[in-house]
Protein backbone atom coordinates (compact mmCIF):
# COMPACT_ATOMS: atom_id res chain seq x y z
CA UNK A 1 0.00 0.00 0.00
CA UNK A 2 1.21 3.32 -0.91
CA UNK A 3 1.77 5.76 1.82
CA UNK A 4 2.54 9.52 1.00
CA UNK A 5 5.55 11.19 2.03
CA UNK A 6 5.57 13.47 5.12
CA UNK A 7 7.44 15.82 3.86
CA UNK A 8 6.69 19.63 4.99
CA UNK A 9 10.01 19.82 6.40
CA UNK A 10 13.35 17.92 4.61
CA UNK A 11 15.46 15.53 7.24
CA UNK A 12 18.56 13.37 6.58
CA UNK A 13 19.23 9.68 7.91
CA UNK A 14 21.32 9.11 10.78
CA UNK A 15 23.96 7.29 7.87
CA UNK A 16 23.84 10.83 6.36
CA UNK A 17 24.67 12.83 9.15
CA UNK A 18 26.99 10.61 10.72
CA UNK A 19 29.36 11.41 7.83
CA UNK A 20 29.18 14.94 8.75
CA UNK A 21 31.52 17.25 11.52
CA UNK A 22 29.00 19.56 12.89
CA UNK A 23 29.76 22.93 14.13
CA UNK A 24 27.13 22.80 16.43
CA UNK A 25 24.39 19.53 17.10
CA UNK A 26 21.37 19.87 19.07
CA UNK A 27 19.44 17.41 20.91
CA UNK A 28 16.09 17.35 20.92
CA UNK A 29 13.67 20.13 19.28
CA UNK A 30 11.31 21.35 21.87
CA UNK A 31 11.30 24.94 22.64
CA UNK A 32 15.41 25.34 24.20
CA UNK A 33 16.15 23.48 20.77
CA UNK A 34 14.19 25.26 18.64
CA UNK A 35 15.08 28.36 20.16
CA UNK A 36 19.41 27.61 19.57
CA UNK A 37 18.62 26.11 16.31
CA UNK A 38 16.61 29.88 15.21
CA UNK A 39 19.70 31.91 16.51
CA UNK A 40 22.45 29.91 15.38
CA UNK A 41 20.63 30.19 11.60
CA UNK A 42 19.75 33.58 11.91
CA UNK A 43 23.57 34.38 12.93
CA UNK A 44 25.28 32.14 10.56
CA UNK A 45 23.06 32.47 7.81
CA UNK A 46 25.66 33.95 5.53
CA UNK A 47 28.42 31.68 6.97
CA UNK A 48 28.08 28.64 4.66
CA UNK A 49 30.88 26.74 6.25
CA UNK A 50 29.07 26.12 9.49
CA UNK A 51 27.38 23.28 9.84
CA UNK A 52 24.34 22.65 12.37
CA UNK A 53 22.80 19.67 12.95
CA UNK A 54 19.24 18.76 14.88
CA UNK A 55 18.48 15.08 16.26
CA UNK A 56 14.77 14.32 17.64
CA UNK A 57 13.76 10.94 19.50
CA UNK A 58 10.22 11.45 17.93
CA UNK A 59 8.57 11.70 14.49
CA UNK A 60 6.83 14.13 12.92
CA UNK A 61 3.73 14.87 14.74
CA UNK A 62 1.93 18.28 13.82
CA UNK A 63 3.40 20.89 11.52
CA UNK A 64 2.00 23.59 13.81
CA UNK A 65 0.77 24.11 17.41
CA UNK A 66 -2.29 21.79 18.12
CA UNK A 67 -4.20 24.36 18.92
CA UNK A 68 -4.16 25.72 14.99
CA UNK A 69 -5.71 22.16 13.78
CA UNK A 70 -9.24 23.46 12.61
CA UNK A 71 -10.88 20.21 13.91
CA UNK A 72 -9.40 21.12 17.42
CA UNK A 73 -9.97 22.82 20.63
CA UNK A 74 -9.03 23.12 24.08
CA UNK A 75 -11.08 19.90 25.46
CA UNK A 76 -10.05 18.19 22.53
CA UNK A 77 -6.21 18.82 22.77
CA UNK A 78 -6.61 18.02 26.64
CA UNK A 79 -8.35 15.41 26.94
CA UNK A 80 -7.46 13.04 23.79
CA UNK A 81 -5.02 14.47 21.41
CA UNK A 82 -1.96 15.32 24.02
CA UNK A 83 -2.86 12.09 26.29
CA UNK A 84 -2.57 9.54 22.79
CA UNK A 85 0.55 11.50 21.58
CA UNK A 86 2.45 11.50 24.59
CA UNK A 87 4.43 9.47 27.43
CA UNK A 88 2.96 9.25 30.58
CA UNK A 89 6.55 8.64 32.48
CA UNK A 90 5.30 9.36 35.77
CA UNK A 91 3.54 5.73 35.83
CA UNK A 92 7.24 4.72 36.50
CA UNK A 93 7.94 7.59 38.91
CA UNK A 94 5.76 7.17 41.90
CA UNK A 95 6.98 10.33 43.55
CA UNK A 96 6.51 12.40 40.16
CA UNK A 97 3.23 10.67 39.28
CA UNK A 98 1.98 13.56 37.08
CA UNK A 99 5.07 13.64 34.77
CA UNK A 100 4.27 13.67 30.92
CA UNK A 101 6.79 13.57 28.25
CA UNK A 102 6.25 14.36 24.31
CA UNK A 103 8.89 12.62 21.87
CA UNK A 104 7.92 14.34 18.63
CA UNK A 105 9.34 16.99 16.38
CA UNK A 106 8.48 20.17 18.55
CA UNK A 107 8.10 18.77 21.68
CA UNK A 108 5.69 19.74 24.23
CA UNK A 109 5.66 22.95 22.70
CA UNK A 110 2.82 21.08 20.25
CA UNK A 111 0.60 21.44 23.14
CA UNK A 112 1.33 23.75 25.80
CA UNK A 113 -1.44 26.55 26.90
CA UNK A 114 1.31 29.33 25.56
CA UNK A 115 1.59 31.47 28.79
CA UNK A 116 4.80 33.41 28.36
CA UNK A 117 5.17 35.58 32.18
CA UNK A 118 8.76 37.11 32.78
CA UNK A 119 9.36 35.68 36.62
CA UNK A 120 8.85 37.98 38.76
CA UNK A 121 12.24 40.89 38.84
CA UNK A 122 13.18 40.11 42.96
CA UNK A 123 13.30 36.28 41.69
CA UNK A 124 15.60 36.97 38.77
CA UNK A 125 18.06 38.11 41.94
CA UNK A 126 18.57 34.67 42.50
CA UNK A 127 20.48 34.22 38.75
CA UNK A 128 23.77 34.23 37.85
CA UNK A 129 23.10 36.81 35.22
CA UNK A 130 22.85 40.36 35.55
CA UNK A 131 18.89 41.76 34.88
CA UNK A 132 19.92 44.26 32.51
CA UNK A 133 21.32 41.62 30.03
CA UNK A 134 18.48 39.24 31.07
CA UNK A 135 16.26 41.81 30.02
CA UNK A 136 17.62 42.48 26.48
CA UNK A 137 17.27 38.44 25.89
CA UNK A 138 13.58 38.32 27.37
CA UNK A 139 12.84 40.93 24.91
CA UNK A 140 14.34 38.95 21.92
CA UNK A 141 12.59 35.89 23.54
CA UNK A 142 9.60 37.53 23.90
CA UNK A 143 9.26 39.20 20.05
CA UNK A 144 9.64 35.93 18.16
CA UNK A 145 7.10 34.02 20.52
CA UNK A 146 4.89 36.86 19.89
CA UNK A 147 4.03 37.29 22.82
CA UNK A 148 0.59 39.49 23.35
CA UNK A 149 -1.56 40.49 26.44
CA UNK A 150 -4.02 41.86 23.88
CA UNK A 151 -5.48 38.54 23.45
CA UNK A 152 -8.61 39.40 25.15
CA UNK A 153 -9.08 42.85 23.95
CA UNK A 154 -12.54 43.81 23.52
CA UNK A 155 -14.28 40.34 25.84
CA UNK A 156 -16.87 41.91 28.36
CA UNK A 157 -16.09 39.22 30.68
CA UNK A 158 -12.29 40.36 31.02
CA UNK A 159 -12.73 43.68 31.68
CA UNK A 160 -15.22 43.37 33.99
CA UNK A 161 -14.32 40.53 36.15
CA UNK A 162 -10.61 42.47 36.20
CA UNK A 163 -12.20 45.28 37.17
CA UNK A 164 -13.54 43.15 39.90
CA UNK A 165 -10.38 41.61 40.97
CA UNK A 166 -8.60 45.25 41.26
CA UNK A 167 -11.14 46.40 43.68
CA UNK A 168 -11.31 43.39 45.51
CA UNK A 169 -7.65 44.82 45.93
CA UNK A 170 -5.91 41.97 44.04
CA UNK A 171 -3.67 44.89 41.95
CA UNK A 172 -1.57 42.00 40.73
CA UNK A 173 -3.98 40.84 38.18
CA UNK A 174 -3.06 42.00 35.01
CA UNK A 175 -3.93 40.52 31.20
CA UNK A 176 -2.19 37.02 30.76
CA UNK A 177 0.55 37.11 28.14
CA UNK A 178 0.69 34.84 25.48
CA UNK A 179 2.31 33.11 23.53
CA UNK A 180 -0.37 34.04 20.07
CA UNK A 181 0.73 35.50 16.26
CA UNK A 182 -3.13 38.13 16.47
CA UNK A 183 -2.30 39.24 13.15
CA UNK A 184 -3.87 38.62 10.16
CA UNK A 185 -2.29 37.40 6.55
CA UNK A 186 -2.14 40.61 4.29
CA UNK A 187 -0.64 40.94 1.06
CA UNK A 188 0.38 37.26 0.38
CA UNK A 189 2.28 37.30 3.91
CA UNK A 190 0.40 34.50 6.10
CA UNK A 191 -0.22 34.20 9.66
CA UNK A 192 -2.67 31.24 10.22
CA UNK A 193 -0.24 29.66 12.16
CA UNK A 194 -1.57 31.76 15.75
CA UNK A 195 -0.70 29.35 18.62
CA UNK A 196 3.36 29.14 19.04
CA UNK A 197 5.45 25.93 19.00
CA UNK A 198 8.65 25.37 18.15
CA UNK A 199 7.92 24.65 14.70
CA UNK A 200 8.05 28.14 13.90
CA UNK A 201 11.60 28.09 15.16
CA UNK A 202 12.26 25.62 12.67
CA UNK A 203 10.64 27.19 9.74
CA UNK A 204 12.77 30.87 10.88
CA UNK A 205 16.11 28.57 10.52
CA UNK A 206 15.48 26.51 7.51
CA UNK A 207 14.63 29.80 5.95
CA UNK A 208 17.41 31.12 7.16
CA UNK A 209 20.37 28.30 7.20
CA UNK A 210 20.43 24.91 5.94
CA UNK A 211 20.65 22.36 8.68
CA UNK A 212 20.43 18.94 9.07
CA UNK A 213 17.34 16.67 11.12
CA UNK A 214 17.23 13.42 11.82
CA UNK A 215 14.52 11.97 13.59
CA UNK A 216 14.03 8.72 14.80
CA UNK A 217 17.31 9.52 16.94
CA UNK A 218 17.61 8.51 20.04
CA UNK A 219 20.24 10.01 21.80
CA UNK A 220 21.89 7.96 24.02
CA UNK A 221 25.68 9.55 25.60
CA UNK A 222 27.41 12.59 24.65
CA UNK A 223 31.05 11.73 23.73
CA UNK A 224 33.65 13.62 25.35
CA UNK A 225 37.63 13.38 24.83
CA UNK A 226 40.53 15.53 27.08
CA UNK A 227 37.68 17.40 28.72
CA UNK A 228 35.90 18.11 25.46
CA UNK A 229 32.73 17.36 23.31
CA UNK A 230 33.19 15.47 19.97
CA UNK A 231 29.90 14.40 19.18
CA UNK A 232 27.26 11.78 20.58
CA UNK A 233 26.08 8.07 20.00
CA UNK A 234 22.67 7.92 18.81
CA UNK A 235 20.48 4.99 18.35
CA UNK A 236 17.72 4.97 15.27
CA UNK A 237 14.30 3.90 17.24
CA UNK A 238 13.46 1.93 13.58
CA UNK A 239 16.03 -0.01 13.33
CA UNK A 240 18.10 -0.05 16.49
CA UNK A 241 21.18 0.86 14.40
CA UNK A 242 23.98 2.67 16.29
CA UNK A 243 25.44 5.80 14.73
CA UNK A 244 28.46 8.27 16.01
CA UNK A 245 27.93 11.96 14.94
CA UNK A 246 30.59 13.66 15.94
CA UNK A 247 30.45 17.77 16.51
CA UNK A 248 32.36 20.26 18.13
CA UNK A 249 29.84 21.88 20.35
CA UNK A 250 26.63 20.17 21.74
CA UNK A 251 23.74 21.39 22.91
CA UNK A 252 21.56 19.27 24.78
CA UNK A 253 17.73 19.94 25.16
CA UNK A 254 15.97 16.52 25.85
CA UNK A 255 13.56 17.97 28.81
CA UNK A 256 14.19 17.80 32.43
CA UNK A 257 13.57 14.37 33.32
CA UNK A 258 15.47 13.14 29.69
CA UNK A 259 19.05 15.77 29.55
CA UNK A 260 20.54 14.26 33.30
CA UNK A 261 19.74 11.14 31.80
CA UNK A 262 21.55 11.09 29.05
CA UNK A 263 24.91 12.72 31.04
CA UNK A 264 24.60 10.38 33.54
CA UNK A 265 24.78 7.79 31.16
CA UNK A 266 27.26 9.34 29.54
CA UNK A 267 29.72 9.01 32.21
CA UNK A 268 29.42 13.22 33.21
CA UNK A 269 28.74 13.21 36.99
CA UNK A 270 28.98 16.66 38.30
CA UNK A 271 27.43 16.32 41.72
CA UNK A 272 24.58 19.06 41.11
CA UNK A 273 23.66 17.23 37.38
CA UNK A 274 20.07 15.77 37.96
CA UNK A 275 19.77 17.72 41.37
CA UNK A 276 17.43 20.39 42.44
CA UNK A 277 14.74 19.13 40.58
CA UNK A 278 11.56 21.81 41.17
CA UNK A 279 8.55 21.49 39.32
CA UNK A 280 5.55 23.80 40.59
CA UNK A 281 2.92 22.99 43.37
CA UNK A 282 -0.62 22.73 41.21
CA UNK A 283 -3.27 23.34 42.79
CA UNK A 284 -6.57 23.47 40.29
CA UNK A 285 -9.74 25.31 41.16
CA UNK A 286 -13.31 25.74 39.04
CA UNK A 287 -16.16 27.97 39.19
CA UNK A 288 -19.46 28.94 37.66
CA UNK A 289 -20.78 32.55 36.93
CA UNK A 290 -23.98 34.02 35.48
CA UNK A 291 -23.56 34.69 31.93
CA UNK A 292 -26.01 37.41 32.47
CA UNK A 293 -23.27 39.24 34.20
CA UNK A 294 -21.50 40.26 30.39
CA UNK A 295 -23.14 41.07 27.18
CA UNK A 296 -24.33 39.24 24.57
CA UNK A 297 -20.68 38.86 23.24
CA UNK A 298 -19.19 37.65 26.34
CA UNK A 299 -15.56 37.22 24.51
CA UNK A 300 -13.27 35.23 26.71
CA UNK A 301 -10.81 35.31 29.96
CA UNK A 302 -7.51 34.89 30.17
CA UNK A 303 -6.29 37.05 33.19
CA UNK A 304 -2.95 36.34 35.43
CA UNK A 305 -2.05 36.97 38.48
CA UNK A 306 1.25 37.75 39.38
CA UNK A 307 3.39 36.10 41.60
CA UNK A 308 4.32 38.85 44.45
CA UNK A 309 6.70 38.28 47.61
CA UNK A 310 4.24 37.78 49.49
CA UNK A 311 2.19 35.55 47.50
CA UNK A 312 4.71 33.25 45.96
CA UNK A 313 2.34 31.90 43.38
CA UNK A 314 0.38 32.60 39.99
CA UNK A 315 -3.06 31.95 39.12
CA UNK A 316 -4.31 31.59 35.40
CA UNK A 317 -7.99 32.61 35.42
CA UNK A 318 -9.34 31.38 32.06
CA UNK A 319 -12.82 30.75 30.47
CA UNK A 320 -15.27 30.63 29.75
CA UNK A 321 -16.12 26.80 29.35
CA UNK A 322 -13.96 25.48 26.61
CA UNK A 323 -14.09 28.79 24.78
CA UNK A 324 -10.70 30.07 26.04
CA UNK A 325 -9.80 28.73 22.74
CA UNK A 326 -12.13 27.30 20.13
CA UNK A 327 -12.42 27.18 15.89
CA UNK A 328 -14.82 29.00 13.82
CA UNK A 329 -16.37 25.95 13.15
CA UNK A 330 -17.66 25.36 16.68
CA UNK A 331 -20.74 27.07 17.73
CA UNK A 332 -20.64 28.94 20.62
CA UNK A 333 -23.17 27.81 22.98
CA UNK A 334 -23.37 28.92 26.59
CA UNK A 335 -25.17 27.66 29.43
CA UNK A 336 -26.82 30.19 31.82
CA UNK A 337 -23.82 29.59 34.49
CA UNK A 338 -20.23 29.47 32.71
CA UNK A 339 -17.35 28.06 33.67
CA UNK A 340 -13.91 30.14 35.36
CA UNK A 341 -10.96 27.92 35.54
CA UNK A 342 -8.05 28.47 37.90
CA UNK A 343 -4.86 26.85 37.50
CA UNK A 344 -2.60 28.16 40.17
CA UNK A 345 1.24 27.48 40.00
CA UNK A 346 3.28 27.68 43.75
CA UNK A 347 6.97 28.63 44.22
CA UNK A 348 9.05 25.24 45.09
CA UNK A 349 11.56 25.13 47.08
CA UNK A 350 14.87 24.23 45.38
CA UNK A 351 16.27 21.39 47.63
CA UNK A 352 19.51 18.97 46.70
CA UNK A 353 17.05 15.95 47.35
CA UNK A 354 14.86 16.12 44.36
CA UNK A 355 16.74 14.90 42.31
CA UNK A 356 16.93 12.76 38.77
CA UNK A 357 18.90 9.47 38.88
CA UNK A 358 19.89 6.32 37.24
CA UNK A 359 18.29 3.12 37.84
CA UNK A 360 20.85 0.49 37.53
CA UNK A 361 18.27 -2.18 37.44
CA UNK A 362 15.94 -1.41 34.82
CA UNK A 363 17.03 -0.37 31.32
CA UNK A 364 14.56 0.49 28.49
CA UNK A 365 15.04 -1.58 24.99
CA UNK A 366 18.12 0.47 24.09
CA UNK A 367 19.99 -0.49 27.24
CA UNK A 368 19.89 2.60 28.43
CA UNK A 369 19.25 2.79 32.04
CA UNK A 370 15.51 3.83 33.07
CA UNK A 371 15.56 7.34 35.23
CA UNK A 372 14.09 7.65 38.90
CA UNK A 373 13.11 10.73 40.66
CA UNK A 374 13.26 11.26 44.22
CA UNK A 375 10.49 13.86 44.82
CA UNK A 376 8.68 15.84 47.72
CA UNK A 377 7.36 19.35 48.58
CA UNK A 378 8.77 20.61 51.66
CA UNK A 379 6.97 22.27 54.69
CA UNK A 380 7.48 25.55 53.51
CA UNK A 381 6.06 23.97 50.01
CA UNK A 382 2.90 23.27 51.90
CA UNK A 383 2.20 26.61 53.52
CA UNK A 384 2.77 28.18 50.13
CA UNK A 385 -0.07 25.37 48.73
CA UNK A 386 -2.37 26.63 51.37
CA UNK A 387 -1.63 30.11 50.26
CA UNK A 388 -2.88 28.96 46.76
CA UNK A 389 -6.24 27.49 48.39
CA UNK A 390 -6.49 30.33 49.91
CA UNK A 391 -5.66 32.44 46.65
CA UNK A 392 -8.37 30.72 44.62
CA UNK A 393 -10.86 31.52 47.09
CA UNK A 394 -10.05 35.08 47.52
CA UNK A 395 -10.16 35.66 44.01
CA UNK A 396 -13.22 34.11 43.29
CA UNK A 397 -15.01 36.04 46.19
CA UNK A 398 -13.62 39.50 44.08
CA UNK A 399 -15.17 38.58 40.90
CA UNK A 400 -18.73 36.97 42.41
CA UNK A 401 -17.65 33.50 41.08
CA UNK A 402 -19.32 30.50 42.98
CA UNK A 403 -16.14 27.75 43.35
CA UNK A 404 -17.93 24.31 42.68
CA UNK A 405 -15.77 23.02 45.41
CA UNK A 406 -12.11 22.90 47.54
CA UNK A 407 -9.22 23.61 45.45
CA UNK A 408 -7.57 20.78 44.45
CA UNK A 409 -3.68 20.00 44.60
CA UNK A 410 -2.79 18.17 41.19
CA UNK A 411 -0.22 15.12 41.50
CA UNK A 412 3.36 16.09 41.17
CA UNK A 413 4.75 16.26 37.61
CA UNK A 414 1.62 17.82 36.13
CA UNK A 415 2.17 21.12 36.15
CA UNK A 416 4.27 19.85 33.58
CA UNK A 417 7.15 22.83 34.14
CA UNK A 418 9.91 20.61 35.85
CA UNK A 419 13.37 22.54 35.69
CA UNK A 420 16.21 22.80 37.35
CA UNK A 421 17.90 19.65 37.12
CA UNK A 422 21.07 20.97 35.05
CA UNK A 423 20.93 24.68 36.78
CA UNK A 424 23.13 27.18 35.59
CA UNK A 425 25.45 28.87 38.22
CA UNK A 426 29.26 29.52 39.16
CA UNK A 427 29.39 27.58 42.18
CA UNK A 428 29.84 24.12 40.27
CA UNK A 429 29.43 21.98 43.89
CA UNK A 430 25.52 23.30 43.37
CA UNK A 431 25.21 23.71 39.84
CA UNK A 432 25.59 21.60 36.38
CA UNK A 433 26.56 24.43 34.36
CA UNK A 434 28.27 28.08 34.43
CA UNK A 435 26.04 30.82 33.33
CA UNK A 436 25.65 30.90 29.55
CA UNK A 437 24.55 26.75 30.01
CA UNK A 438 28.18 24.71 29.41
CA UNK A 439 28.63 21.99 31.62
CA UNK A 440 31.28 22.67 34.52
CA UNK A 441 34.73 20.77 33.12
CA UNK A 442 33.59 19.52 29.64
CA UNK A 443 33.80 22.44 27.01
CA UNK A 444 31.61 22.83 24.40
CA UNK A 445 28.73 20.55 26.16
CA UNK A 446 25.91 22.84 26.75
CA UNK A 447 22.28 22.51 28.31
CA UNK A 448 19.40 24.59 26.72
CA UNK A 449 16.10 23.42 28.18
CA UNK A 450 14.22 23.99 31.17
CA UNK A 451 16.63 22.02 33.12
CA UNK A 452 19.59 24.80 32.87
CA UNK A 453 16.91 27.63 34.66
CA UNK A 454 18.87 28.18 37.62
CA UNK A 455 15.88 29.02 40.03
CA UNK A 456 11.81 28.42 39.23
CA UNK A 457 9.65 31.11 39.92
CA UNK A 458 5.77 30.81 40.13
CA UNK A 459 6.03 32.16 36.04
CA UNK A 460 5.92 29.77 33.70
CA UNK A 461 9.34 28.38 32.21
CA UNK A 462 9.05 28.80 28.50
CA UNK A 463 9.88 32.37 28.12
CA UNK A 464 12.95 31.93 30.38
CA UNK A 465 14.00 28.83 28.39
CA UNK A 466 13.90 30.55 25.56
CA UNK A 467 15.86 33.83 26.43
CA UNK A 468 18.60 31.60 28.22
CA UNK A 469 18.99 28.94 25.00
CA UNK A 470 19.44 32.47 22.17
CA UNK A 471 21.85 33.94 25.08
CA UNK A 472 23.63 30.87 25.03
CA UNK A 473 23.32 30.33 21.38
CA UNK A 474 24.99 33.55 20.99
CA UNK A 475 27.87 32.65 23.25
CA UNK A 476 28.68 30.07 21.13
CA UNK A 477 28.86 32.37 18.08
CA UNK A 478 31.29 34.07 20.25
CA UNK A 479 33.70 31.56 20.66
CA UNK A 480 33.15 29.53 17.45
CA UNK A 481 33.75 32.92 14.75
Amino acid sequence: MWVYPNNWIPTKSLEQMANTNYDVLIVGSGAGGGATLYRLCEMWKNQGAKRIGILEKGEKLFHSHALNIPTMNVDRMRDQLWPDNSTPVGENLPEFSGARLTFALGGRTLFWNAACPRPAQFQLQNWPVHPDELDVYFRMAERVLNCTTTYADGSSMQRILMNRLHAGGILEATNMPLAIDMRGPRMGEIHSNAWFSSIKFLAYALNDKPFDLALNAYTTRVLVQNGRTVGVSVVSTQDKKTYTIRAKNVVVSASTLETPRILLNSGISGPAIGRYLTNHSFVLGTGKISRRQFSDNIGNLAILKRETSQFPYQIQILGPNQYFSYQQFEDKVLPDQVSVVYATFGLVEPRRENRVFLDPNQRDEYGVPLRQVDFSYSERDRAVINQMREGIIRSAEAMGVTLDGEPTLMPPGSDVHESCTCRMGTDPSISATNPYGEIHGVSGLYIADNSVIPFLAAANPTNSTVALAIRMADNIIRRNP
